[in-house]
C-alpha cells in the first residue's frame, strides 16, 4: 500500500490510535481496501504516518476485534472478507449499474452474453505459445520509448487486412493501434475538436458511443435506424450543420442490420458538402454471418472525411485490449500528436503477438472458423425458440427475442441473471430506454447448438 487511504491530524481532538483505526474501517468497509489486500505491517506504517509503533498496533488490535482485518503471522496482516455492500443507485444503462457492463475476467457466466468471443473455440495453446515468443521478443528489444502510434509490424499487418479484406487503401503510418474502441473513439475525438457541436448518433447504439460523445463536449442528436441503416434524411432534418456522425455501418449495434449503398452514399455526400466527420465503427463488420462482409464505409471515401474504427475484442479477446484507428491522411498528422502525448498504443508484447497471429495466416483462418461456428449456432438457437413458439429476429451475434406484452426487457434480464444467464435489454441501447422497444438480445457466440433448447427453456420457464 503505496498511498495511504487516509490522512492523520495531529491537531485534531481524537488520539491518533482512533484515526488510525477509523481511516482503515472506512476504506475496508467502502472497498477502496478489497477483501484479501495485504496491510503494511506495524514498523512499515508507523514510518510512513510518523507515529510510534505500538499506535499502530493498537489499532490494528481495534480492527481485528472488529473482524475488519486479519493477521497470518510472518505472511502478514490483510483485509478480511466482507458482506457484499448494498447496492447503490447510479446510472444505467440496459437496466444495470454501469460497472455490471463491465464484469472482469473473473465473470463465468457467459450463456446469451452477448459480442464475447466463444470461450470453447479459441486457440489457447498456441496463443500462449505465440506471446510466448512476443513477451520475449520485447524484453530483449532495446530500451526506449516505443512509437505512441503502436509498433510498425502490427500496423503494418492491420493495413494490408484492411486491403484484404474491407476493402480499404490505407498506409501503416494511417494506422493507431489503441486500447481497444474505446481508446480509437475518444483519441478520434480529442483530435477532430469538436467541443460545442453536433453529433448523428445512431438510435439504438451502445451507451460508450453516447457516454463518449458527451464527455467530449458535443450534443448528441438520435437519429432513427431502419432496415437500410442511419436514416441519413432524418439527420440532416434535425441537425443540418452537425460535424459529426458515428455509425456502424457493418453491422448496426445492435439490430445487426447492413448500411445500403444508398445510405452510405448519402452519408458521404453529406459529411463532403457539410465538411463534417464521419466515425466508423466497424462493430462485428467482419462477422458477418450470411455472406462475405461488406467494404468498410471508408473504401468509398475520396473525400478524406472517415475515420475507421476496427478492434480484435470480438475477434480474439476483449481482455487483449487491441483496437486501432485508420485516420484519412490529412488527418495523421494532427492524431500522431494527439496520441503522442494522451493515448499511447498497448504494451508491446501484446501488440507482437497479434502482428504474429494475423502474419502467420492464423487470424484469418480463426475468423473463417468463428463465422461458420456462430452461424451454426445463431441456426440452433432460432430453431430452439422456433420450436418453444417465441417471435424472434436474427441480429448480429445476437438473436432478438420479443417479449411478452407488458413485460419490460429490464426485469427479464433480472430474471434471466438469477438463472445464470446473462441476456442484454433492448431498451438500453436507446436514447430514451423509457419509450423504446422491450426485447432481450441473446448472444450466440457461447451457446452450443446441442445445449440451445435446454438454455432457451430455461430462460423462458423464469420468465414465465
Amino acid at each position: 500500500m503505496h498511498h495511504l487511504p487516509f490522512a492523520i491530524d495531529r491537531s485534531a481532538p481524537a488520539p491518533l490510535t482512533e484515526q488510525i483505526s477509523a481511516g482503515l474501517r472506512n476504506a475496508i468497509r467502502e472497498r477502496r481496501l478489497a477483501p484479501g489486500a495485504r496491510l503494511p505491517s506495524w514498523q512499515d506504517l508507523a514510518t510512513q504516518l510518523g507515529v510510534a509503533r505500538g499506535t499502530v498496533r493498537q489499532a490494528y488490535e481495534v480492527l481485528r476485534d472488529e473482524q475488519l482485518i486479519a493477521t497470518a503471522g510472518a505472511a502478514g496482516t490483510f483485509v478480511a472478507a466482507q458482506p457484499a455492500p448494498a447496492a447503490r443507485s447510479g446510472a444505467s444503462h440496459g437496466g444495470a449499474p454501469l460497472a455490471q457492463a463491465f464484469p472482469g475476467r473473473g465473470e463465468t457466466a457467459t450463456i446469451f452474453r452477448a459480442a464475447i468471443p466463444a470461450q470453447d473455440a479459441f486457440p489457447f495453446k498456441t496463443w500462449s505459445r505465440i506471446m510466448g515468443r512476443a513477451a520475449r521478443r520485447a524484453a530483449s528489444t532495446a530500451l526506449g520509448y516505443p512509437d505512441p502510434r503502436g509498433e510498425i509490424e502490427l500496423r503494418a499487418e492491420i493495413a494490408a487486412y484492411l486491403c484484404l479484406a474491407r476493402g480499404m487503401d490505407c498506409a501503416a503510418d494511417q494506422v493507431f493501434v489503441s486500447n481497444g474502441y474505446a481508446g480509437a473513439l475518444n483519441l478520434a475525438l480529442q483530435a477532430l475538436q469538436l467541443h460545442g457541436r453536433q453529433a448523428w448518433l445512431e438510435d439504438p447504439c451502445h451507451f460508450v458511443a453516447r457516454d463518449a460523445i458527451a464527455l467530449a463536449g458535443m450534443q448528441a442528436l438520435a437519429v432513427p435506424v431502419d432496415a437500410e441503416g442511419l436514416l441519413v434524411a432524418d439527420g440532416m432534418r434535425l441537425a443540418p450543420h452537425a460535424a459529426l456522425a458515428l455509425v456502424t455501418p457493418g453491422q448496426q449495434a445492435p439490430l445487426g442490420v447492413t448500411m445500403s449503398l444508398a445510405r452510405r452514399l448519402a452519408l458521404l455526400e453529406w459529411a463532403a458538402q457539410s465538411r463534417a466527420w464521419i466515425i466508423e465503427d466497424d462493430y462485428l463488420g467482419e462477422l458477418q454471418l450470411q455472406a462475405r462482409a461488406a467494404p468498410a464505409l471508408a473504401s468509398l471515401d475520396r473525400d478524406g472525411r472517415v475515420l475507421h474504427i476496427g478492434t480484435f475484442s470480438k475477434t480474439l479477446n476483449p481482455a487483449l485490449r487491441v483496437g486501432y484507428l485508420v485516420a484519412p491522411p490529412e488527418l495523421a498528422p494532427r492524431l500522431l500528436q494527439t496520441v503522442a502525448i494522451s493515448y499511447p498504443a498497448p504494451a508491446p508484447a501484446v501488440q507482437l503477438a497479434v502482428a504474429e497471429f494475423m502474419r502467420s495466416g492464423l487470424f484469418l483462418r480463426h475468423l473463417r472458423h468463428m463465422k461458420r461456428l456462430y452461424a451454426e449456432r445463431r441456426q440452433a438457437l432460432g430453431r430452439a425458440l422456433d420450436a418453444l413458439g417465441e417471435q424472434h429476429v436474427a441480429a448480429g451475434l445476437s438473436v432478438l427475442l420479443k417479449l411478452p406484452d407488458g413485460m419490460r426487457d429490464t426485469d427479464a434480464v433480472r430474471k434471466a441473471q438469477a438463472e445464470g444467464m446473462v441476456p442484454s435489454a433492448l431498451s438500453g441501447w436507446f436514447a430514451q430506454p423509457g419509450k423504446a422497444p422491450q426485447g432481450l438480445l441473446l448472444g450466440v457466440t457461447n451457446v452450443p447448438e446441442q445445449r440451445a433448447g435446454e438454455y432457451c427453456a430455461r430462460l423462458l420457464k423464469r420468465l414465465a
